[in-house]
């Protein structure tokens, strides 16, 4: 029953392949951490690969957590997202390539949380990681960034550098706190450095049908970003949460899960609406 679940799905997305734009970037981004940011940046990653969307997860977090989730389906490279943006190396040297014709990675390194000091420094600092990705952009259908909980110079980089950005959100109590400092890092990029940056969306994350606080969660979040706040919901699910320790998405640790299907049903969704 699941695998026709799956087919299904899988058809609907290759359906809404027809209006692809070539070179999306997608930043998944809050300063809030464990917020389900990565989790959700990883699978809708591999969600579109096995639709034969190709498509590239770039890891800018230093904690590195998207690299370790996607570890058993990655070839090892020399180079990463740090000696792109710092030692100017070339962006093709530090793709990795995976299990799946259409997914590539480019890992992070701890290394990257002096990066924040060194960007500095550099010359146009804010336009490092454009820079770099223009030499790969018509390479792949979406790039989706991960970005670090922060709003620091990497997160400026990657706003810099999308088309879109999605927000997730956890459906707890101070679920809000802090969202109206990204707004303003959001506008103020927006404004002076990359013009056509919209809002693609917000997910839900962690949604509990049994608790009342995350109805009342959903609810505040859309009254207040209305039609942006994606229709699927990621509930809260043991499989989502274990499937990084053993370096894959939920997608491939365990496909009938709902965590899975709510990620492959997001993806749709995106295709829809933002990409």
């Amino acid at each position: 029953m699941f695998l026709y679940f799956l087919f299904c799905q899988i058809l609907r997305i290759n359906f809404s392949i027809i209006f692809l734009t070539m070179g999306k970037v997608l930043a998944f981004i809050n300063q809030k951490g464990g917020v389900g940011k990565t989790t959700s940046a990883v699978n809708v990653g591999l969600s579109l690969a096995v639709s034969e969307i190709k498509t590239l997860i770039v890891d800018l977090d230093p904690q590195a957590n998207a690299t370790i989730g996607l570890s058993d389906l990655t070839e090892k490279s020399e180079k990463n997202i740090y000696d792109v943006l710092i030692n100017n190396e070339n962006i093709n040297e530090a793709i990795s390539k995976t299990t799946f014709p259409c997914l590539d990675v480019i890992s992070s390194t701890n290394d990257l949380v002096g990066a924040e000091v060194e960007l500095v420094n550099i010359m146009a600092r804010e336009y490092q990681l454009k820079t770099a990705l223009k030499k790969v952009v018509r390479k792949y259908d979406v790039i989706i960034l991960d970005c670090p909980p922060s709003l620091g110079l990497l997160t400026i980089n990657a706003l810099t550098s999308s088309h879109a950005i999605i927000i997730p959100i956890q459906c707890e109590y101070y679920a809000l706190e802090g969202l109206s400092q990204l707004l303003n890092t959001f506008r103020l990029v927006q404004r002076h450095l990359n013009k056509k940056l919209i809002i693609g969306g917000v997910l839900m994350t962690m949604y509990d049908s049994r608790l009342n606080l995350s109805k009342q969660v959903v609810e505040e979040v859309k009254s207040y970003f209305k039609d942006k706040l994606f229709k699927t919901l990621i509930y809260r699910n043991v499989k989502l949460s274990e499937a990084p320790s053993f370096g894959k998405p939920a997608l491939l640790y365990d496909a009938s899960s709902n965590g899975a299907k709510n990620y492959l049903s997001l993806t749709e969704e995106i295709l829809q609406r933002v990409i």
